[in-house]
């Protein structure tokens, strides 16, 4: 295999700010997400079916769909629909924040349902409201449990974010296709995606690993 180093040295520039770009799609989409799935999650938890039901279908929607599909209708149709015209980022981060949430939605609920209920009724013995048992005693021990899973989901976000540049995002990926169809070849754009996508998603397992570890000694 002969490799092209005078076209990766010219696409450097332009794989370091797609890079940028899908560490920051990627930090935005999780945080976002996060709040709207513990949001979702609670919902769904609620006793009363009805309540509970726009949560479930929530939940059932983005997982059952395929997130190019999801980028898609946000693109060309909700994205529009608010802003008048499309928006490549704004609908990128829309729709992995909408499709986020619905998976950290059931983090947050198998977190704190693993939770001993005797926790909720020692917090509500001890003068505490549902609202208050659930700030100050409940989540705090779930998200031990949920560091692990939400990892998982942050990984599988910054992989997920590839789907952008279908859209054109100028991300890792939208560059990595830039450089195939200019010069038509495979190995270089690819791989050098590829190896980028490793690096960021095994730093992050090697980051979420050390926290793991310390916050199982506190």
């Amino acid at each position: 295999m002969d490799i092209r180093w005078d076209i990766l040295a010219e696409y450097a520039p332009f794989f370091a700010k797609g890079t940028l770009l899908t560490i920051g799609l990627s930090i935005v989409s999780i945080l976002i997400g996060s709040v709207l799935g513990l949001a979702i999650g609670l919902g769904k938890m609620v006793q009363n079916k009805w309540l509970a039901f726009p949560f479930k279908a929530y939940i059932t929607f983005f997982r059952g769909t395929p997130l190019l599909v999801q980028i898609l209708l946000v693109h060309f149709g909700l994205i529009p629909l608010f802003m008048g015209e499309t928006n490549g980022i704004a609908a990128a981060i829309t729709a992995l924040s909408l499709n986020s949430a619905a998976y950290v939605a059931e983090i947050f609920r198998a977190g704190i349902q693993s939770i001993d209920k005797g926790q909720m009724e020692a917090a509500r013995s001890l003068g505490m409201n549902h609202v208050q048992a659930m700030r100050f005693v409940i989540l705090p021990q779930a998200i031990k449990r949920m560091i692990p899973p939400l990892g998982n989901e942050f990984i599988v976000l910054i992989k997920d974010s590839s789907l952008a540049a279908i859209i054109a995002v100028k991300e890792l990926m939208y560059w990595g296709q830039a450089m195939q169809g200019q010069y038509y070849r495979a190995w270089e754009p690819y791989i050098t995606a590829a190896l980028i996508y490793l690096v960021l998603t095994f730093s992050l397992s090697l980051l979420l690993n050390r926290l793991e570890r310390r916050l199982a000694t506190e």
